[in-house]
């Protein structure tokens, strides 16, 4: 199958963790995409969904489906998204898209997170996916330094701001062997809004589309 066929695969599968009449949690990219798609066109009923972007809030209204503002709840049952790299342990790179703030904002919500991707984002260890951080302009050149010291090269998003008016730095040549040590680290650093780690928020599960079809890893 094509990576595109791929997604949409996963996409379908992921219904299965969703409770009809709840509401969801959905995140952000071309996976996602799939998984709204299919969720529109299951019938299944739902009280909403919290969106984590601009992106996804428009895909899901357009299908008639209701988005409700994070503010509004206290918990959600599962949040559903995908990943630029997951590891073995499920810990994920997100921000490729630049909504990681977002998506994490909404995973923390979460009583479950299930990934979806296809197997072109397993990998042992983190780090061939540029790391996205979200910063404050103002501490864009001192965070690249940060990242210089730990042997990453940081390269300003071109032409691109986060729904949250903020820019994004790409980390590259990173081998991150201990994520929620680095995210950790990286999280005290003077305006970094969001780092695209997702150690302490890590998914639960994955659905990884591959070429035998679906299948599903318990973190």
């Amino acid at each position: 199958m094509t990576q595109d066929e791929l997604k949409a695969e996963v996409g379908r599968a992921a219904l299965a963790y969703v409770t009809p009449g709840s509401i969801l949690g959905v995140g952000t990219g071309s996976t996602v995409d799939k998984f709204i798609d299919a969720l529109a066109t299951s019938g299944m009923p739902l009280a909403g969904a919290v969106s984590s972007s601009e992106r996804s809030t428009h895909r899901l209204r357009a299908h008639g489906l209701r988005v409700v503002e994070a503010a509004e709840v206290e918990r959600l049952s599962v949040y559903i998204d995908g990943a630029d790299e997951i590891d073995g342990r499920g810990c994920m790179i997100k921000g490729g898209g630049g909504a990681l703030t977002r998506e994490k904002i909404v995973a923390d919500l979460a009583e479950r997170f299930v990934c979806i991707a296809d197997e072109s984002k397993r990998v042992e260890v983190l780090g061939r996916f540029p790391l996205p951080v979200e910063v404050i302009p103002m501490a864009a050149a001192q965070v690249a330094r940060r990242f210089a010291g730990l042997g990453g090269r940081a390269v300003p998003r071109a032409g691109f701001v986060t729904d949250n008016g903020q820019l994004v730095l790409d980390v590259h040549g990173l081998a991150i062997a201990d994520p929620l040590a680095l995210e950790s680290e990286v999280n005290q650093w003077p305006g970094v809004v969001t780092v695209g780690l997702f150690a302490r928020h890590r998914a639960h599960t994955c659905l990884l589309g591959t070429s035998l079809g679906v299948q599903a890893f318990v973190f």
